[in-house]
């Protein structure tokens, strides 16, 4: 009987102490960037292939995202297998985060491997898929990530850089994909992006017709004399139920230089789902 009792107090111990990780919060650590208990913290972050001015900044910018408590983490310019960065640098970055979940779509093929965006997250990916952009007359290929978990959906994309009318046409295929797709779902839908335009860009203001835009007006681009703002997270306006609590672009770090790890700086928005 007493084994009995003292098996059956593992096995609950065990199952107490399961729940306990799977739910446990990713608070920040950083002082300038603390985040309130129940929230959601998804970061948009152009990387730029993790080597804009040092070999390998993966390191780096996963130290960051531990410090301000990501959530969540949209990654543009990805290198996958190519010969200029052989390794698959979103695998890479999930090992630095502690094996988080994630998803890659390629935009374009690149020096014998592949070029795009991706997605991290702590938690399952229920679903996921590459949405392709038209390219019009702009410089290359483009492409939409999108991922599914329980409590929310993600995109991740970065426009063209060169021709507006491109850009404009990215934006649109956009809002007509995930709008029709996730028009009815309770969900929220976020999305995250480098758009190479401005608030006030006929960009911003297309993809404004569906999606509402949390993110800070605050530059993120270039990150050591910033004089533009070109990152945005926004949220589908679909109905579905959560709480803007914030946002920021995180410059002040402990023991990282922001200035260096990326050709922008991350922005963050937190939620309340």
């Amino acid at each position: 009987m007493r084994k009995t009792v003292f098996f059956f107090a593992l096995f609950l111990g065990a199952l107490l102490t399961g729940g306990c990780r799977s739910g446990q919060e990713r608070l920040s650590s950083s002082s300038s960037y603390p985040k309130d208990k129940g929230v959601t913290r998804i970061v948009q972050y152009n990387v730029g292939v993790f080597s804009k001015e040092i070999d390998n900044s993966i390191p780096m910018v996963a130290a960051m995202m531990k410090e301000i408590g990501a959530d969540a983490m949209s990654l543009n310019e990805l290198d996958s297998c190519n010969t200029r960065h052989t390794n698959y640098q979103l695998a890479d970055m999930s090992k630095e985060m502690g094996d988080w979940n994630y998803f890659y779509s390629r935009a374009m093929a690149y020096r014998e491997g592949a070029y795009g965006d991706g997605f991290e997250v702590p938690g399952q990916i229920l679903d996921s898929f590459p949405s392709p952009l038209p390219k019009g007359d702009g410089s290359e290929p483009r492409a939409c990530c999108v991922v599914e978990t329980k409590e929310y959906v993600l995109a991740s994309t970065h426009l063209d850089y060169k021709d507006n009318p491109s850009m404009v046409i990215q934006a649109r295929t956009i809002n007509e994909n995930l709008a029709k797709k996730y028009s009815k779902t309770k969900k929220p839908v976020f999305l995250c992006g480098d758009m190479n335009s401005y608030p006030d860009s006929e960009v911003l203001q297309e993809l404004k017709k569906e999606w509402d835009v949390l993110s800070t007006d605050k530059f993120t681009f270039p990150p050591k004399e910033p004089r533009g703002c070109i990152d945005f997270i926004l949220a589908l306006r679909n109905g579905a139920k959560y709480e803007f609590v914030g946002s920021d672009v995180p410059t002040v770090f402990k023991n990282v230089d922001v200035t260096v790890a990326s050709d922008h700086l991350p922005v963050f928005v937190d939620v309340k789902l």
